[in-house]
């Protein structure tokens, strides 16, 4: 009997086309047969976004980037971390359909569940405004994933990510608390406290979960006398079942921290936050772990789309046909699709300068430029979020 194996697609086999759906690859196989494939240029738009949203981040390229590599195709998009709205080229393929047919489903599922999970980021990043936004939703997905969901995460605008691998491939420390386990394998939380102050390098901030037997105050209290002064923060995560108002909780706990001295502890806090939640606390909470609204965000539901074929204008109905570029202000913001042949007008009506925000990635097959650092990606929403609202 063959060994039972995790349910994912080995690279290898997302590059044979595996994880296609099958109509992809009967329709190649025709083509074959009957000599009919052609040159195409195919566009990759949002179709549609989530309810209440207006506007998406781009994400998922630097990886359609390396399925891509070494078939023969040229590829144009946005720059990852690019703001992005319904019926707007976000990425451009041109090659013969059949060489790249098969690839269309992985492209998609990269695309859209990338950006979903930045775009989400974006607005809880938005909605937490200067305060630390930490990724903590590795338990809530599949762990062959989470390396790309934090990583979404943080190029969304997350400070820090909790998982290892994740933060590897980042370059960054990875970020995280105690865990109710510690707490109770250790007796309480004092004893659970002075054993991670003892063994963990003390470039860790100590960050106390204080909910696991007591009230959140009293064991807040008891964390901030063991430590003292090493004692970064308090994280609470009350259960749903004992919560109530999780703002009085936390006013609660910062009134008699306060009271005693501890006015230099943060609170950080945990636990079914989304957009709501985190601006519901803003103001009296210094961060904010979040979890599951990251790992099961809405994907971005994108659609390739033939536009071309042999280099004359063709797509199905309800889609605009020929090659496009997608031009942005650079005061307003607002974006312009235009043509890709013909001469275009480089001043918005606010009296801005039009920029053409497509860059050409691949010739051929051929990187002919690599996609930026998590980092710079990071930064390019950040400044985004300075304009956006949710």
């Amino acid at each position: 009997m063959k060994k039972k194996s995790f349910h994912v697609a080995t690279e290898r086999e997302i590059r044979k086309g595996l994880t296609t759906d099958v109509y992809f690859d009967r329709t190649v196989r025709v083509l074959k047969g009957t000599r009919s494939s052609k040159r195409v240029t195919a566009e990759f738009t949002v179709k549609s976004l989530p309810a209440g949203y207006t506007w998406g981040i781009a994400t998922g390229l630097e990886e359609c980037l390396a399925l891509l590599e070494g078939v023969d195709v040229d590829v144009a998009a946005v720059p990852e971390g690019t703001v992005i709205r319904p019926r707007e080229p976000v990425l451009t393929i041109s090659g013969d359909y059949v060489d790249f047919a098969r690839l269309e489903t992985p492209l998609l599922g990269m695309l859209c569940q990338a950006s979903g999970v930045a775009t989400k980021a974006a607005r809880l990043r938005i909605a937490a405004g200067d305060r630390s936004l930490m990724s903590f939703g590795a338990r809530r997905m599949h762990p062959a994933v989470s390396p790309m969901i934090e990583r979404n995460a943080y190029v969304g605008g997350c400070d820090g990510v909790a998982t290892l691998k994740a933060a590897e491939l980042l370059g960054i420390e990875p970020s995280g608390t105690i865990p109710h386990a510690l707490v109770i394998l250790s007796g309480g939380i004092d004893e659970a406290l002075l054993g991670f102050d003892r063994f963990i390098d003390k470039k860790v901030k100590r960050v106390a979960l204080v909910d696991t037997f007591g009230d959140e105050k009293f064991e807040a209290l008891s964390a901030c006398a063991t430590l003292g002064k090493r004692l970064y923060a308090v994280r609470l995560d009350t259960p749903g079942s004992r919560r109530g108002s999780m703002r009085d909780i936390v006013k609660e706990v910062r009134w008699e921290m306060d009271l005693r001295g501890y006015s230099g502890v943060r609170i950080l806090v945990s636990g079914g936050l989304d957009e709501v939640g985190i601006m519901e606390l803003r103001d009296l909470v210094d961060g904010f772990g979040v979890g599951t609204s990251l790992s099961s965000a809405r994907v971005l539901d994108f659609a390739m789309d033939i536009v071309e074929v042999e280099d004359k204008p063709i797509a199905k109905r309800g889609k605009a046909s020929g090659g496009k570029r997608l031009l942005r202000c650079s005061k307003c913001h607002e974006d312009c699709v235009v043509p890709a042949v013909g001469r275009v007008r480089k001043r918005c009506r606010c009296g801005g300068r039009l920029e053409d925000i497509t860059v050409r990635y691949m010739k051929k097959g051929k990187i002919l430029r690599r996609t930026d650092s998590a980092a710079k990606i990071r930064k390019r929403v950040l400044a985004a979020t300075e304009w956006l609202a949710l």
